[in-house]
């Protein structure tokens, strides 16, 4: 038995797995809360996580009815990018700074300019640095709480943090270190002279956690701790990964010629790749998957968050607004949505603010308003899919997960959008599943077996045939033109070239 543990933005999920049955035994999950401000400031308490896990774990072990003691290995999944500084006891110094904070804006922009600009970032780390990668918030700690900043020990992101409260080591590896800022991606190493940039007071060899390879564990899960889950004295913790590198695997998008695609809190389109991506577009991350290879990724700011506000807005429950998504016409009676709630990464818009245009007396409805949050956050997941190129292009099917993947109204736009077709895997937790894969091959590649991550993907994931929709023909083309009105607003409001 394998456990995946995915602490995402708005949750943290667990998953049991029978690899030799391929089946999910059992799954739970728990919320976090956020802390918000109006500077931009998104922000979590990190005991939030452990209790969360801790909650979510012995739900999923209670129904899957088995003995937690007969579980081999966790594998962590999380949210990319947040900064969790400790202190030389292992104490949290600052609550976690999230990707989605947009407070560090200026502070980015500062870095990039002292590295050389976009040119000077790609050459030193393979990608340009974005509002909400963890270096410039390293630098904001340092500039507003200069205390706690000089009390840094030892600086690790989420799913880091998950693994060290559950082995008592502080490690990292390649695929979500990618998103620091201070990560040579093409070399898979930290770049001390990148980091001493932001943070000239702090040793880098002592504040950056030791790397280990992506089937390699990390450690065991320490005495008091498999004794608060009620597991054995010997379950392997592997090295785990940002949240997009474990979908990854969970979605078996781990070689080329596949493109998977989250409908999350933020929005995601990636694919794999053999070789690190010379990016001539900035806005795609070149990282590196926690299997191998690498990864290049856009990432968008809002989506299910997004929507989340006009749901919320209008006390809507996830079905009634699905129902009014579905209830108005294509291209929302001429309402269109720029809804960047919470600033945009790509394009590169971190003081954005979410407008509606084309609004009149009689096209102000709540069915025009919920259709039109969805079509606007899925053209700018199309703008961010262009980006991607040939490993996009090329794609003959998208493979979508996250929350809105489950609306079959949502599915559709999506494949219209794009004009491609979209399917999503059986087990739609994809990351927390990945987590659970990754774990099984760690046990494998340590204890003896050696499977394939391969072998692996190729038992675990499955498609789910009754979600496959395809692009149809006449929405296509409105929306082809409806996509070229949205590149039209951005360039008129934000100088984003069409």
């Amino acid at each position: 038995m394998y456990v995946g543990v995915d602490c995402g933005t708005q949750s943290t999920k667990v998953v049991v797995v029978d690899i030799e049955h391929a089946a999910i035994l059992g799954e739970a999950s728990r919320p976090h809360h956020l802390i918000e401000g109006d500077n931009g400031k998104r922000e979590q308490d990190v005991s939030e996580w452990i209790a969360a896990l801790t909650e979510a774990f012995h739900e999923a072990v209670s129904e899957a009815r088995i003995d937690a003691r007969d579980i081999r290995a966790i594998g962590v999944s999380g949210q990319q990018h947040g900064m969790v500084a400790l202190d030389v006891d292992g104490q949290p110094l600052h609550p976690a700074k999230l990707w989605c904070d947009t407070e560090t804006a200026l502070h980015n922009e500062a870095l990039i300019e002292q590295l050389g600009g976009r040119e000077g970032c790609l050459d030193k780390l393979g990608l340009v640095l974005q509002t909400g990668y963890t270096a410039s918030k390293v630098a904001w700690l340092r500039d507003t709480h200069p205390d706690a900043y000089r009390r840094i020990a030892t600086l690790l992101l989420p799913h880091d943090y998950l693994n060290f409260w559950l082995t008592g080591e502080r490690v990292a590896e390649c695929g979500d270190a990618s998103g620091t800022g201070y990560f040579d991606t093409r070399t898979r190493s930290w770049r001390h002279d990148v980091f001493q940039t932001m943070a000239p007071e702090l040793s880098p060899e002592a504040v950056l956690p030791r790397l280990v390879d992506s089937h390699a564990p990390v450690g065991t899960v320490r005495p008091e701790v498999a004794r608060l889950l009620g597991l054995g004295d010997d379950v392997l913790v592997s090295s785990g990964g940002g949240d997009n590198m474990m979908a990854a695997i969970g979605t078996g998008n781990i070689a080329p010629g596949m493109v998977t695609l989250s409908l999350g809190t933020s929005g995601t389109v990636y694919a794999h790749s053999s070789e690190p991506m010379e990016a001539e577009d900035a806005q795609v991350a070149n990282f590196c998957a926690s299997h191998g290879g690498w990864l290049p990724l856009i990432c968008t700011m809002n989506v299910t968050s997004a929507t989340t506000k006009v749901r919320e807005l209008f006390g809507f429950d996830l079905v009634t607004f699905g129902e009014r998504v579905a209830r108005a016409p294509l291209g929302a009676e001429g309402v269109m949505a720029l809804p960047f709630f919470n600033g945009e990464r790509v394009p590169a818009l971190p003081h954005a603010t979410a407008s509606f245009e084309g609004m009149t007396s009689l096209n102000t409805t709540a069915d025009n308003l919920c259709r039109a949050v969805v079509e606007g956050t899925t053209f700018g997941l199309r703008y961010g899919f262009e980006r991607l190129g040939e490993l996009a292009s090329q794609a003959s099917q998208v493979r979508l997960v996250g929350g809105g993947a489950k609306s079959a109204v949502w599915r559709q736009i999506v494949a219209d959008v794009l004009d491609v077709d979209v399917i999503c895997p059986r087990i739609t937790e994809a990351a927390a599943l990945g987590g659970a894969i990754q774990a099984a091959w760690c046990d494998t590649q340590t204890r003896g077996r050696g499977e394939s991550l391969a072998a692996l993907t190729e038992r675990l994931v499955e498609v789910d045939l009754d979600t496959l929709t395809r692009p149809r023909g006449e929405p296509v083309r409105r929306y082809q033109e409806l996509y070229q009105r949205y590149r039209q607003a951005l360039a008129e409001r934000y100088d984003v070239a069409p």
